[in-house]
């Protein structure tokens, strides 16, 4: 923790007396109650007086990606497997990780992915990166499509067996969904890293979230800042500089584990490369 906050004094410190452009940048988010949402309302917030930055809500990462495509969007919030399957595309910075949560309700007698087969289950709204996730999970259900608020009312009232949702520990719509938990899915990241690439990590959601007793495992995307490559250079360095230096203020205060924009972690976009005015600025900010 002491690195980290001396690394990001550093840029900070680096980063004064650097002016930044002026107009709008439209930001493609998510869904209310899912933190792609929460990250693009705190980027408006905290956009510096000569930036404005306005968040649109969304249906998740594939929506996201077609605003950029149809230019109703400057920038975008995406899931990196969403991204890896877009044509022209540059990162401004990875911003935190995703957890791929398959929910059903306490008393359920569902206790694996696997006995689900058959069984209605919501995989994320049309349009959204847990869509796509479910879609390659292969699970055998009898898909249903809802957002994610629309999908807990369903599972309340048993309209369905189960949701699927991407997004951070805890998502707060699911923390004030009493009575739920979770199923591993784990077992399905061999074959999805076999088919896909290395993507898809094992991560677990820890014990004490939505009130499970024990440590839950399951698979974590990184989450892409991205935009079009003919966005100028002046206004990527400007989004790079707001990610640096309001770091530890665009974490939504219930984020949990490794869900963090971090210095070392930011130019870390795997296959989608980096715009070159972003690069620059993160050379120029860190060497």
């Amino acid at each position: 923790m002491k690195r980290r906050t001396f690394l990001l004094g550093t840029l900070l410190l680096s980063s004064c007396g650097v002016s930044d452009p002026t107009g709008t940048l439209r930001i493609a988010g998510g869904e209310p109650g899912g933190f792609y949402n929460d990250f693009a309302a705190l980027l408006s917030r905290l956009s510096p007086g000569p930036l404005t930055i306005t968040p649109i809500q969304t249906g998740g990462s594939a929506d996201n990606l077609g605003h950029l495509r149809e230019g109703t969007a400057d920038l975008a919030l995406t899931l990196s497997d969403s991204a890896h399957m877009e044509s022209g595309l540059v990162a401004l910075g990875r911003v935190y990780e995703n957890y791929l949560q398959l929910v059903v309700l306490q008393n359920s007698p569902y206790q694996a992915a696997t006995d689900l087969v058959g069984a209605p289950v919501s995989l994320g709204a049309a349009g959204s990166g847990a869509a796509l996730q479910g879609s390659r999970l292969a699970m055998g259900v009898r898909e249903e499509h809802y957002p994610l608020r629309n999908a807990i009312d369903a599972l309340k009232a048993g309209e369905i067996a189960a949701l699927l949702w991407s997004g951070g520990v805890p998502t707060p719509e699911l923390g004030k969904a009493s009575g739920i938990r979770l199923l591993p899915l784990d077992g399905f990241l061999p074959r999805l890293r076999q088919d896909y690439g290395k993507v898809y990590e094992r991560v677990e959601i820890r014990t004490g979230v939505y009130g499970s007793p024990v440590d839950v495992p399951t698979i974590g995307t990184p989450n892409l800042l991205v935009c079009r490559p003919d966005m100028t250079d002046d206004y990527a360095s400007a989004v790079v500089r707001l990610l640096v230096g309001k770091a530890a203020q665009l974490v939504p205060e219930q984020a949990l584990g490794t869900q963090y924009l971090d210095v070392r972690s930011l130019i870390d976009t795997g296959e989608v490369p980096l715009h070159p005015g972003a690069a620059a600025e993160y050379r120029r900010l860190h060497g």
